[in-house]
């Protein structure tokens, strides 16, 4: 990065022409790899302070230097979004390290996929637990900063899977299951300043599309292949198109939109 590129980071951050929005903080979970990291790197380029939140610390710390290296500011956390205790003391240290977080984007997930008759209690409760009691624990944790600031944006990455999707009984409930919170958070907190919105990515290609592949026994460039011959737009889906959607989802000129579950799969959905 050039000496000048660089200075005009520092600037930003020096409050010299620092926007409103860069003087935030953002939570993403799940934001080590794929659909959360591109998030953060784009909420960075933003103007955000960025919390890289993902179960282990130490994998989120390569996100954290991809911000970093650009002029932004980033803090690799390391929890269970499931655990209770391990929220709250996440969220805690988010707001003393870099600042009261306004913005959280619930993208943590997991798939445990198996046709019905197959799939175990664990399968069914450790998507359940991640999914949906995940973003409960991180919302309710993150929503107070959000009141006291009077401004507050929630994205919870839902998925076309919400649509019922063949072996994924527990996946596509849970991702149901947050299209429902979304509404309800956006009626309830509207009145605070904050928004509420869901974002149901069709295939998008990540490292967990490509061990769905595996799984299928079916190489990862036929079935990308495969997919993009379904999809009204010619290709699949890339972590940045997801990026991109929640760039605008949590900025200022996205006031007006709360409730709203966005199916960005490349052609029409839902």
């Amino acid at each position: 990065m050039s000496g000048e590129v660089r200075e005009h980071h520092r600037t930003l951050w020096e409050g010299k022409t620092m926007t409103e929005a860069s003087a935030r903080v953002a939570i993403v979970t799940g934001a080590a790899r794929g659909i959360g990291a591109a998030t953060a790197v784009r909420l960075a380029q933003d103007g955000f302070a960025v919390a890289v939140l993902d179960l282990d610390e130490s994998s989120a710390k390569g996100t954290v230097e991809t911000i970093e290296a650009a002029g932004g500011r980033a803090l690799a956390v390391g929890a269970d979004v499931s655990d209770a205790g391990q929220v709250e003391a996440a969220v805690e240290r988010i707001a003393a390290e870099l600042g009261a977080p306004t913005v959280l984007v619930n993208n943590a997930g997991v798939t445990r996929d198996n046709m019905l008759f197959k799939m175990t209690e664990s399968d069914w409760d450790t998507v359940m637990n991640v999914h949906l009691r995940g973003a409960f624990l991180m919302s309710r944790a993150a929503q107070k900063h959000m009141i006291d600031a009077k401004f507050g944006r929630i994205v919870n990455l839902s998925s076309v899977s919400a649509l019922g999707n063949r072996g994924q009984a527990n996946y596509s409930t849970a991702k149901a299951g947050l299209q429902g919170f979304t509404k309800t958070l956006a009626i309830e907190l509207g009145k605070f300043g904050v928004t509420a919105n869901a974002i149901a990515p069709g295939f998008i290609q990540t490292e967990m599309t490509k061990a769905t592949a595996e799984r299928m026994g079916i190489a990862f460039d036929d079935f990308i292949a495969f997919a993009a011959k379904e999809i009204p737009v010619q290709r699949v889906g890339q972590p940045e198109d997801i990026a991109h959607l929640v760039s605008f989802l949590v900025s200022e000129g996205a006031g007006f939109v709360s409730g709203q579950v966005i199916y960005a799969a490349g052609g029409p959905k839902a």
